[in-house]
């Protein structure tokens, strides 16, 4: 199944809902000029289309294998691996003191939206990269982004994230991993790391020269729970102060999960210290392990929602696709009794335009949660708060509505859409991991109403949705969301309990999401209107039209569930849930 990248509409979302040009009037990313932006957009959806997406229906099919502890892909990764990092898309974004090209993070957001459109699996590998980068850059010493961040922004390196263990999940406080300081020797001022992660995403593969594992551990007698962590840098290959490799440190992949989807990212059990040689560095100080991890973490959790737009993306054009070459029944009440394309059934064209104004609502929603991080990367502390705000609605809202528009794919497929072989079922499975990892979404919509909702003691939250009530001009719908989902923030900040804060931040996060969204769109139709993009004037009108008309008043609905608090979810215990 092939894809035609979606360059227009990326343009237009890196326009209007990430604001390029302003960003682009900085000295930091002066070289962010439209030129530039257009031919990375059209260059990367090329790349992306021609060499990533061949290879998707058959790292489904075969996936990665585990062999003597080594991770085999199938053929034709390893090329297309070295083909990326040679034509320097890693280092879009990287920063230029280690070879990157020290551009916008929105465009590095575009660079991950095409080669997730074109093959998920394979495009968690550059993910963590990026990912494992910035920590590296925040909170890493400069020998440590010296030896490492070179190669890492060029992608001949790889990046990983190891938190979750067997017993722990993502209560991250009951963590088991040690971390013994050495005192003397070779490896004096290292730590020996000891213990087992799981569910390590390309945790082991043979595509990179290297992989760089960022490791959550603990000291000796370091305070329980959450406080007591630290982050390790764990390479796969020992690194000399010159950067050359060394020999194998004492790591291994001793699994992989055989998993729903995603069958070519390795999903790997990785042991660390099996014969007491794995040797790692201490990043950051100790016992501030998380915070240096959620540098990583929201980064992944911004590129996780952006998944979302990548599944509804190619969900949307096989679907329509199939829709307009499935020729069944004459369409309702036409003289004409003619069999016609399902494309023109009513219910069909009310799935084509859903799964449309739904991708669209999140592309818009991404760049703009982009552009705030590449303002705060500027020094603006408005920007970068407002990022923290929108990271919860990106990464929950846009994966669940990803997971709608693939299955809306299938039902527009019928019968077919079941089957195996026309490719949408690869879609929803490879989608439905999204809401659930780098923290489920009800871990995110908790994170919105107990820490987000706070920041600048509501004045964050209640300045977004103020924004969107003044922008909407005619869009009364819009405006009473935002009304109420800024109403909604003041009760749970003030008056609910956190139980009823907890019970209703699902809806609530969608709410918000919702409002967003819709009027990130509406910002897309000003531009075309503007004279901007005057090729998708018709498609985007019709598109955001349903969203606002549609998917905004059910958003409304969900007031009563976002305030309903908590008491009628305890009603029966749990033995009398489960009788």
């Amino acid at each position: 199944m092939t894809y035609t990248p979606a360059t227009q509409d990326q343009l237009l979302a890196i326009h209007a809902n990430a604001g390029m040009a302003e960003l682009a009037a900085s000295e930091r990313f002066a070289a962010a000029e439209p030129d530039m932006v257009e031919a990375i957009v059209e260059g990367i959806g090329q790349f992306a289309a021609g060499e990533w997406a061949p290879l998707d229906r058959v790292g489904d099919l075969t996936g990665a294998a585990l062999d003597e502890g080594r991770v085999r892909l199938p053929d034709g990764f390893a090329e297309a691996y070295r083909h990326y990092v040679e034509q320097g898309w890693n280092a879009i974004a990287g920063p230029a003191a280690y070879g990157g090209q020290g551009l916008p993070f929105t465009l590095a957001c575009n660079v991950l939206e095409n080669l997730g459109t074109a093959n998920m699996a394979f495009s968690l590998l550059p993910m963590l990269s990026v990912g494992a980068t910035e920590a590296l850059e925040h909170h890493g010493s400069e020998a440590q982004k010296a030896k490492y961040l070179p190669k890492l922004v060029s992608g001949e390196w790889s990046g990983t994230m190891n938190l979750t263990e067997p017993q722990a999940g993502s209560d991250l406080g009951a963590l088991r991993t040690t971390a013994t300081p050495i005192a003397e020797g070779e490896h004096a001022g290292k730590y020996r790391i000891a213990g087992q992660k799981i569910f390590i995403t390309w945790g082991e593969h043979d595509l990179a020269g290297n992989i760089v594992h960022l490791v959550l551990a603990r000291l000796p007698d370091a305070p329980a729970g959450s406080r007591g962590i630290s982050l390790f840098l764990v390479p796969k290959y020992h690194v000399a102060d010159d950067g050359s490799l060394g020999a194998r440190n004492d790591v291994r992949c001793v699994s992989l999960e055989h998993k729903l989807g995603i069958h070519a990212s390795p999903t790997c059990v990785m042991s660390y210290g099996d014969n007491g040689e794995c040797i790692g560095e201490l990043v950051g100080a100790e016992n501030r392990g998380l915070m240096a991890m959620f540098t990583m973490m929201n980064n992944a959790r911004i590129n996780v929602g952006n998944q979302g737009v990548q599944v509804g993306e190619r969900a949307t054009q096989a679907a329509l696709a199939y829709a307009r070459d499935r020729v069944q029944s004459a369409r309702a009440g036409s003289p004409d009794k003619s069999p016609v394309p399902i494309v023109e059934h009513p219910d069909v064209r009310r799935m084509l335009l859903r799964m449309r104004a739904l991708t669209e609502g999140m592309r818009a929603l991404l760049y703009h949660t982009a552009g705030q991080v590449d303002r705060g990367t500027l020094g603006d502390e408005e920007a970068a708060r407002r990022a923290e705000v929108l990271v919860p609605m990106i990464k929950a809202w846009g994966t669940d509505a990803g997971v709608e528009v693939a299955s809306l794919g299938i039902q527009v497929h019928g019968g077919m859409g079941f089957i195996e072989e026309t490719g949408a079922a690869q879609i929803y499975r490879d989608a439905r991991i999204a809401p659930i990892y780098e923290g489920t979404n009800g871990i995110q919509a908790a994170d919105l109403v107990t820490r987000k909702l706070g920041l600048g003691d509501g004045a964050v939250f209640a300045a977004l949705m103020e924004d969107i009530v003044r922008d909407a001009g005619e869009e009364d719908a819009l405006a009473d969301l935002a009304r109420t989902c800024r109403a909604i923030g003041e009760w749970m900040r003030d008056d609910a309990t956190l139980d009823d804060r907890l019970a209703g931040s699902v809806p609530f996060c969608t709410m918000s999401a919702v409002a967003v969204a819709g009027w990130q769109l509406t910002r897309q139709l000003r531009a075309i209107e503007g004279g901007a993009f005057g090729g998708l004037a018709a498609a985007k009108q019709a598109s955001v039209r349903f969203f606002l008309d549609r998917v905004v008043p059910e958003a409304a609905g969900l007031k009563a569930s976002a305030t309903a608090g908590a008491e009628g979810l305890y009603a029966i215990d749990a033995d009398q849930l489960a009788g």
